[in-house]
């Protein structure tokens, strides 16, 4: 596998050399087969950690500690260790893995450790608060997130947050700003906010802590601080969106209203509020759509009735969200991602030029999970919790949480069709049509009108809701877009079951198909780049639009394919990778890494290798630099972020590096011995 190569030398491994033909690629994708399977859990899925900050570690403290269920001893000292190890070398927390430090990370995780009983004078919290004090505006100006956090334990005042009336989820739902029309996650984060905050809700803490924890955290007396003056102040450490003219008046005009709310209306839409609430946990299981949002249910479920029979499930589903290990210690990730990885890995390993029988039971393992994450059930009430249909998707998790999505059930659907067509299995029990057929059906309602497609739903508001955007960390989060990489993912199932399935009445397939096409060719830079939303970013956006075309039918000649194709070779770095810097997400251009990244690598190699034959120079550059980089044990090294939500929030997907790579190898060797035969 050239192991004497080192990156470090900064210079490339000779190709003849590293890729004597088929031969070495074999064995290099052999390896990572044998490292991917033993990477397998016993339920036949696959799992990476999705790696993003401290926030939810820190509120699941908070919560926590505020009704009365604290961790055990281990548990705080496993939290502490994560604080340690996450922990930047200035003394703050960041947004991401490769993020410099951020006000509202490094406020509520200060507050999480005390509350955790280490003392203010422990060197982890001395460099957190000598960062803090250092900042022009001090905590003062932390974002509205923060504030929020801050003032339900009595550490910010209340004239300082901006209101979030609940009596905004009454208005007429043909608004086009009313809360249903936001995207899933925003509004379910606001639906708590708004609850917790028309009840007034604070909460108690020891009064000693409390009073500390206001020493600590201002540089001047907490009473002499004008919390009223930073309402719409941000940090610059911290700030993505501004705060817009239009917003600005629109808060002004609820923080009127706040100061004297109609008693009558709102209790009626607190009542609202928690109907919903309780119809979201309820349908989630508890756990909710995201351990952010569960969270804050479970702090409103406590503000309304702390013997509250829902409480105690909840407080229990935000378990569902924990990581834990020797190395970095328990914290809680964004998001699980089971049917996501193993349909990943699936199409990894059906790209093996040859199964063994381990190979084989493996993915029947995981064509057992993959069958039974599928919604199989609609649920009852989802018109009523402002959802749309989930019968018959795939969530990203294991399903527990019901809230499927669109690119998640493409890709689980793509896998289970590349087992059907593998010619080395011939015991798998297929999906029968129906379930199938549900699939489809779930992809479909998730199109939009310009032929693109939505995530969790079909986009419900206008461009100008981003006016009122309020989170200020992250952008294009207030309703659903038609996002490339999703319809790359849905074109390229549609594509797949239209190969074994007839047609739907009035040809509907073909008819999505068709505009997804063309949303994907509208959606090309005259460079030949693809924007993307949920990876980063130019290179994980050619990787799925080229998938999707060419599983559609485009020929490689296509014009688009070939304009990707010779922007990805224009990319391709000296030493034969690529690297994608996360900042182009931010930026919206491409930015170059300083170091050529496994992971970009293996998206741009298989995107070539739809366009160009194995034996092209550049892709037979790629592979050699990948083989250079596998370690003894089958995968490769662990890089930069390779992931983003909302723009600003990168994400470490963990075992993008393991099997993204070995897909690669595995096509090339696959392709490589079919030209030999």
């Amino acid at each position: 596998m050239n192991a004497q190569y080192k990156e470090s030398t900064g210079h490339a491994p000779d190709a003849a050399a590293a890729v004597s033909g088929f031969r070495s690629a074999e064995q290099c994708a052999r390896a990572a087969m044998r490292h991917l399977l033993a990477l397998q859990r016993p339920a036949g899925d696959w799992e990476g950690e999705m790696v993003w900050c401290t926030m939810i570690l820190a509120q699941a403290v908070i919560v926590r500690t505020v009704v009365g269920h604290p961790y055990s001893e281990r548990e705080r000292a496993e939290i502490v260790k994560h604080f340690e190890v996450s922990q930047l070398a200035d003394g703050a927390w960041g947004m991401h893995p490769e993020s410099p430090g951020y006000v509202f990370f490094t406020a509520l995780a200060y507050v999480a450790l005390r509350l955790l009983g280490l003392g203010p004078d422990t060197p982890m919290l001395v460099k957190a608060r000598e960062w803090l004090h250092a900042r022009p505006d001090g905590v003062e100006a932390i974002p509205t997130w923060g504030k929020f956090w801050l003032m339900l334990v009595g550490l910010y005042g209340r004239e300082g947050v901006n209101a979030v009336p609940p009596e905004l989820f009454l208005l007429p739902r043909w608004l086009p700003f009313h809360p249903s029309r936001f995207y899933c996650h925003t509004r379910l984060i606001y639906l708590g906010i708004a609850y917790l905050s028309g009840a007034r809700f604070g909460a108690s803490l020891p009064e000693t802590l409390r009073e500390e924890l206001r020493r600590e955290l201002y540089t001047k007396p907490y009473e002499a601080v004008d919390f009223g003056a930073f309402r719409h102040a941000v940090s610059q450490t911290d700030l993505y969106v501004p705060i817009s003219r239009v917003l600005r008046i629109v808060y002004d005009l609820l923080a009127r209203y706040e100061r004297r709310p109609w008693r009558g209306l709102r209790q009626k839409a607190l009542d609202y509020c928690f109907g919903q609430i309780l119809r979201e946990q309820r349908a989630t299981r508890y756990q909710g759509i995201s351990p952010v949002s569960g969270l804050l249910n479970c702090l409103a479920i406590f503000a309304r009735d702390p013997q509250h029979p829902d409480l105690a499930p909840s407080l229990e589903g935000v378990e569902a969200w924990r990581w834990e290990d020797e190395t970095e210690g328990l914290r809680y990730v964004g998001a699980r991602s089971n049917s996501w990885d193993t349909a990943f890995a699936m199409q990894a390993l059906t790209e093996m030029p040859q199964l063994d029988d381990e190979a084989v039971q493996a993915l029947n393992r995981a064509h057992g999970f993959l069958g039974a994450a599928q919604m199989t059930e609609e649920l009852a009430d989802y018109r009523q919790a402002w959802r749309d249909p989930a019968l018959g998707g795939w969530c990203f998790s294991d399903g527990q949480h019901r809230w499927p999505v669109s690119d998640c059930a493409a890709e689980a659907m793509s896998a289970l069709f590349a087992l059907y067509e593998c010619p080395d299995i011939g015991t798998i029990a297929p999906l029968g049509s129906e379930r199938l057929r549900l699939g489809v059906e779930f992809i479909l309602s998730r199109q939009n009108a310009d032929g693109g497609f939505g995530t969790y739903e079909r986009r419900r508001g206008g461009r100008l809701l981003e006016l009122v955007n309020p989170s200020e960390m992250f952008g294009q989060c207030m309703t659903e877009l038609s996002y490339l990489e999703c319809t790359g993912s849905s074109l390229g199932a549609l594509a797949h079951y239209s190969r074994h399935y007839p047609d739907f009445p009035g040809g509907r397939i073909a008819t999505a198909i068709r505009k997804a096409e063309r949303f994907l060719r509208s959606r090309q830079r005259d460079d030949g780049s693809f924007p993307g939303f949920w990876g980063i970013n130019y290179t994980y956006a050619a990787f799925h639009a080229v998938k999707g075309l060419r599983m559609a039918g485009a020929d490689p000649a296509d014009p688009v394919l070939q304009s990707a194709a010779g922007w990805l070779i224009g990319k391709q770095r000296p030493d034969g990778g690529w690297g994608e810097h996360y900042s182009s997400c931010l930026e919206g251009r491409y930015v170059e890494n300083e170091r050529s990244q496994a992971v970009m690598t293996a998206w741009a190699l298989l995107a070539l290798m739809e366009v160009h034959p194995a034996a092209h120079p550049s892709i037979e550059r790629g592979i050699a630099w990948l083989i250079a980089q596998q370690q003894d044990d089958g995968g490769w090294p662990r890089q930069g972020v390779n992931g983003v939500f909302f723009g600003a929030a990168m994400l470490d997907y963990r075992l993008y590096h393991i099997y993204f790579p070995a897909w690669a190898v595995a096509r090339y060797a696959r392709l490589k011995g079919a030209v030999f035969q």
